[in-house]
């Protein structure tokens, strides 16, 4: 029996991705201040291994070589992030000429290779100073993001047809500051939802500039969805997966296509003495209409009730009282195939929240902005990398990618993550999702099977089933 092709329009925009911090490096150069993650990263058992991003990839010095590298991979589109203490070293006020030159050189490589520049103004990187003015905790910051996303409007005008305004407010708010793992290192509940609210109020705010300066570009944000498939049609499963959905996606999402938080989680939270901290007009700056939505998906599970009951817990540990409001169970299915970060591959998964999204948001046009897979295979004997599990990940992805397309999902491009392994956050250089080799000692780079299996994609408009 022979394969089915797979087919995309010959308009879809295929790429990769990348963040400022993780592969640029140049730290401490040209005017360029520490950010949150500088700081957190050099604080004592905060990375695996200390490792920091002080050199990363060294795509500042290295930029030729990476455009090259999209070139050669045939992408059309390229999303990176700007450094906003690169650009702005005070977090306000005046932009730094070389920050501003780097970004300048980049996109206008990109422009001659005929490649289209996507730019995210914030991937994690707040500015150390205005950190210690109470950052997102600070309400102040959201319009100091907006100041600065202005600004780069300005400066960048419609040379970039693309601009997201926060990667991952999920991270941002709860990874960073209930669960800790992620800078700053918080566990405080409170602190998450604040966090999260001004993340959403900065993303409103910055829209609004966009629109004032009527650019011809367009302009989203890319929050981190993921899929709570129910373990049985047990109502309280169903219920339990939904209250998961809630969570990680709604959470995020409502306020931007529907204007409100989701009113149960909300009481949830209230129980436990967490509010909100929303005044008057912020629901209607979060909500402005929006041009596109950047969908970040890694992997899904399942979700079942405890079916024992969670006390709340009287100490003030976030997590923990988190598990309590949810009162769910996240299910590892034996014979689920893992990637190297312990992740499941789920490309059901990727399908099944593409048409949830449809439904549910009024079918907003679509940018995978991250989808990829950790392999930590390195260079075999021949000197390639033949990374097998990143490959049949991609492989799986495209084609659950293409089954939402045809189902009338407004699908407009995918760049994949990452295009050079770098430096991954918490794991430090550990854990790798690119599609090109970085050896960290000689920062040499070397494409990887996956990155051929790209390659071939766009080349061919799509790939066999």
């Amino acid at each position: 029996m022979s394969s089915l092709p797979i087919r995309f329009p010959a308009d879809f925009l295929w790429g990769s991705a990348t963040s400022a911090y993780q592969i640029e490096g140049a730290a401490a150069t040209d005017g360029r201040t520490p950010s949150i993650w500088d700081t957190f990263a050099k604080t004592p058992g905060r990375v695996e291994g200390g490792d920091t991003g002080d050199v990363a990839c060294d795509s500042y010095h290295r930029v030729e070589e990476d455009v090259a590298l999209l070139k050669e991979m045939g992408a059309r589109v390229y999303r990176f992030s700007i450094s906003w203490s690169r650009v702005m070293p005070e977090g306000r006020g005046a932009t730094n000429p070389a920050g501003i030159a780097y970004y300048r050189r980049l996109i206008a490589l990109l422009h001659e290779a005929g490649i289209t520049p996507m730019v995210t103004l914030y991937h994690w990187d707040l500015p150390q100073c205005l950190h210690d003015e109470g950052g997102w905790l600070n309400r102040q910051t959201a319009h100091d993001f907006a100041a600065y996303a202005n600004r780069m409007f300005e400066v960048f005008g419609e040379t970039v047809p693309y601009w997201f305004t926060i990667n991952e407010p999920w991270c941002v708010s709860f990874l960073s500051h209930a669960m800790g793992h992620h800078a700053p290192g918080a566990h405080d509940l409170q602190q998450a939802l604040t966090v999260a609210h001004h993340t959403l109020l900065a993303h409103g705010l910055a829209v609004k500039a966009f629109r004032e300066r009527q650019l011809g570009g367009k302009i989203g944000i890319a929050p981190n969805v993921d899929w709570r498939e129910p373990f049985s049609q047990h109502p309280d499963d169903v219920a339990a997966s939904e209250r998961g959905l809630d969570w990680f996606n709604r959470w995020f999402l409502d306020p931007l296509y529907h204007g409100r938080y989701p009113q149960a989680l909300q009481a949830h939270y209230a129980r436990l003495g967490a509010h909100v901290p929303v005044r008057d007009g912020d629901m209607a700056l979060i909500s402005m209409p929006t041009d596109m939505l950047g969908i970040n998906f890694y992997t899904g599970s399942y979700a079942m009730a405890r079916h024992t009951p969670v006390a709340l817990p009287e100490q003030p540990d976030a997590m923990a009282k988190i598990d309590a409001v949810l009162d769910l169970a996240t299910v590892n299915v034996p014979g689920f195939a893992k990637t190297d970060i312990g992740w499941d591959i789920f490309p059901e998964a990727f399908y099944k929240v593409l048409l949830w999204l449809r439904d549910e948001y009024g079918n907003p046009p679509v940018f995978i902005t991250e989808n990829g897979a950790c392999d930590n295979t390195g260079p075999s004997g021949d000197g390639q990398v033949h990374d097998a599990v990143r490959v049949a990940y991609y492989h799986r992805h495209v084609i659950a990618l293409n089954r939402a397309l045809r189902s009338g999902c407004d699908l407009r491009g995918y760049t994949a993550w990452s295009l050079i392994d770098n430096f991954e956050w918490a794991f430090g250089y550990g854990k790798r999702f690119g599609l090109v080799h970085v050896d960290f000692t000689t920062l040499a780079r070397t494409p990887k099977d996956s990155f051929r299996w790209l390659q071939r994609l766009i080349a061919d408009g799509g790939c066999e089933a």
